[in-house]
């Protein structure tokens, strides 16, 4: 059971590491349900039918729900992803709409997909092409919050710290999760993870392993795989959740599922966290 959890600036319970759904496809379903008979209670998904299978996670769920887990058990995150990140020949909401509406479409096809009568997060996927536009995405996203389906808002894919500082300052309801690419040509968001402790936003990661081979291999972190009797993604994965960075994970095998909820029987110290920092540059 993971037990683990944060609290963001909206008050809601996170759990510090979350189980990624992107590119499975028709294995959706029965990677989820693995995950969450793993012991997973965070999923991320998104209404983009051109890397997520939506309606997948929506079957998972489902079928652990009939088993008795119960829908408050489960930190449930989706997003609302503009026209430029969706595939034109399976939209799930109408191109020809204004945006507050596709913002519309885009939730209570969620709600459909997921079988769920609203949702833990839900996510911007990118910022909009101009500030005008994002602000009128935000505000039909505040809207749905007003309203009662949703408990919290993100951003995903800002790496400009100045224009997410401007969402911020716009915002009515204010971003409480930043969702971004953790990688070096990003210089690791240190500028954007600052503002976000500051104003408890949840900073969460992925790519996490994919994009970082260098600091798993890297000297500090298999010395510290080998002392703790861990594996180099677990010291990576178990400093991130202890410099308040929740992680995605998108695993599909069932030992990593465990190995990676095995993070929290072990802590690092400061020093070794510190020896960690340094690799970030």
């Amino acid at each position: 059971m993971q037990d683990h959890v944060v609290i963001s600036s909206a008050g809601v319970a996170m759990p510090s590491l979350l189980y990624g759904t992107a590119w499975k496809k028709q294995r959706t379903a029965e990677w989820v349900g693995l995950a969450l008979e793993n012991g997973f209670r965070g999923i991320d998904t998104a209404c983009q039918p051109k890397h997520y299978f939506e309606p997948g996670v929506g079957d998972a769920l489902y079928a652990a729900f009939e088993l008795g887990l119960g829908r408050e058990q489960i930190y449930l995150q989706t997003k609302f992803t503009p026209l430029s990140g969706q595939d034109p020949q399976q939209l799930p909401y109408d191109p020809q709409a204004a945006l507050g509406e596709q913002v519309s479409q885009s939730f209570q096809k969620s709600l459909v997909n997921l079988r769920t009568h609203y949702l833990d997060g839900w996510v911007l996927h990118s910022p909009l092409a101009n500030k005008q536009d994002l602000m009128l995405v935000w505000h039909a996203m505040e809207n749905i919050v007003l309203s009662g389906g949703v408990r919290q808002l993100g951003i995903s894919n800002c790496y400009d710290p100045a224009l997410f500082k401007f969402l911020y300052e716009a915002a009515t309801i204010k971003p409480a999760v930043l969702q971004n690419r953790f990688y070096a040509d990003s210089h690791y968001d240190i500028e954007l993870r600052k503002f976000c402790r500051a104003h408890g936003v949840i900073y969460q990661s992925f790519w996490t392993l994919t994009a970082n081979p260098g600091i798993l291999a890297s000297v500090v972190v298999k010395k510290l795989a080998e002392q703790y009797r861990r594996t180099p993604a677990q010291i990576w994965f178990r400093y991130l959740t202890q410099i308040g960075i929740v992680p995605l994970t998108g695993t599909t095998s069932a030992q990593h599922m465990q190995e990676d909820l095995e993070i929290f029987k072990f802590e690092l110290t400061p020093a070794e966290c510190a020896g960690i920092d340094a690799l970030l540059g």
